[in-house]
């Protein structure tokens, strides 16, 4: 196969895998401009039942108070994540303590445990200590991710230590190397770990589905859910619920894109 035949063959591909990228995100569109009967149909034209849906969604849910809460606790989220993650990553390369590798392996094995097996205990806790409804019970069981502090800590070890003694010697403090050294030079890392911690957060239906028993802290997920109960399910409505449930991710990943590419791999700006 010539040079040219294998960029065509790529070419194809890309487009391939490009178009069934899309496709559901047009569909979800298509299907927001639709009645139900026609969504149910499958047709891939739109339609102009868009305004109807709307106003049955502003209707019958809260879309405005799930659309800023969850904005709310995504943000509230992601700030302080990133502070806790990036201080435990950057400790744990730059700090040198003989029991740092064990702390890191007990964070490793927190991993293996998933989430749902810790939901029942937690919640008594946040009962206990009345945070069912708050953005602190949001926040406080997923500040701290290992994945994030892993990938903070690699980025670490890319960072100059001579700088590190150098800044040091010129009288600066250790938070001050922190905020004004690490920190700028890491900002693709910063940038990825953001877009990590905004969608999880964004998306994430089973806590918040536990913890938040009052209309008024409901999230878009739970708005999303709570579209499909009952016998009868509008469609049509229902996608439109889910469109504006993705276009707050999909915005932030767009926009972060080649940043969010450039920390993942570790690269340094």
């Amino acid at each position: 196969m010539t040079s040219k035949a294998r960029m065509a063959f790529s070419y194809i591909f890309l487009t391939i895998v490009s178009l069934l990228s899309i496709f559901p995100l047009y569909w979800m569109v298509v299907a927001s401009t639709n009645k139900s009967v026609d969504v149910v149909r499958g047709t891939l034209i739109p339609g102009t039942y868009f305004i109807e849906n709307l106003k049955n969604l502003l209707d019958s849910q809260k879309i405005g108070t799930a659309m800023l809460n969850s904005f709310q606790y995504s943000i509230i989220l992601t700030v302080i994540s990133l502070i806790v993650c990036s201080l435990a990553g950057y400790g744990f390369e730059i700090y040198h303590d003989k029991g740092k590798d064990t702390v890191m392996s007990i964070i490793l094995l927190a991993m293996m445990v998933p989430f749902a097996a810790t939901m029942i205990p937690l919640f008594q806790m946040f009962s206990q200590a009345k945070l069912l409804n708050t953005a602190l019970g949001f926040v406080l069981p997923t500040i701290s991710t290992p994945f994030l502090i892993m990938m903070f800590r690699q980025s670490a070890r890319s960072f100059p230590h001579d700088i590190i003694e150098a800044s040091r010697i010129d009288g600066l403090s250790e938070v001050s190397i922190f905020f004004w050294m690490f920190i700028p030079t890491m900002r693709s890392t910063y940038a990825a770990a953001m877009t990590i911690t905004f969608m999880n957060a964004w998306n994430n239906y089973l806590w918040p589905k536990v913890i938040m028993q009052d209309n008024d802290s409901i999230t878009m997920p739970m708005l999303v859910a709570n579209l499909k109960e009952g016998y009868f399910t509008d469609y049509g409505m229902l996608m439109l619920g889910v469109l504006f449930c993705t276009i707050p991710t999909v915005i932030i990943f767009f926009l972060l894109q080649k940043s969010f590419a450039e920390g993942i791999t570790g690269a340094v700006k």
